[in-house]
């Protein structure tokens, strides 16, 4: 389980580069998209340290996927008054039990 938490401050990084890559959308300056691409980049560092330390690609993937996406949705929620709809609720819904099935061992 040493690839946990590599997995964690990825899906942190990635949640970190995609607010930097909404702010440069919004504010069409140029240091925002180059300080995404970093964030990206960093992110991506942490990715191969959780294969490296046992991830497996299928788990680890889709629970970078699932994590990655529920937390973009509460950010857009919570930050951006985006709207999701009720069929994307249920589609969050069934990746949180995706993750639990995931771990059912």
């Amino acid at each position: 389980m040493g690839w946990v938490i590599p997995l964690l401050i990825l899906v942190l990084l990635e949640a970190s580069a995609d607010i930097l890559a909404k702010t440069w959308q919004i504010k069409s300056i140029w240091f925002w998209a180059a300080a995404a691409l970093v964030a990206y980049l960093l992110a991506n560092m942490f990715w191969l340290l959780s294969l490296k330390n046992g991830a497996g690609l299928a788990k680890g993937a889709v629970l970078f996927s699932i994590m990655s996406a529920i937390l973009a949705v509460i950010i857009g929620v919570v930050f951006y008054k985006e709207q999701i709809t009720q069929i994307q609720l249920i589609g969050l819904i069934i990746g949180i039990i995706a993750i639990a099935l995931i771990f059912w061992e």
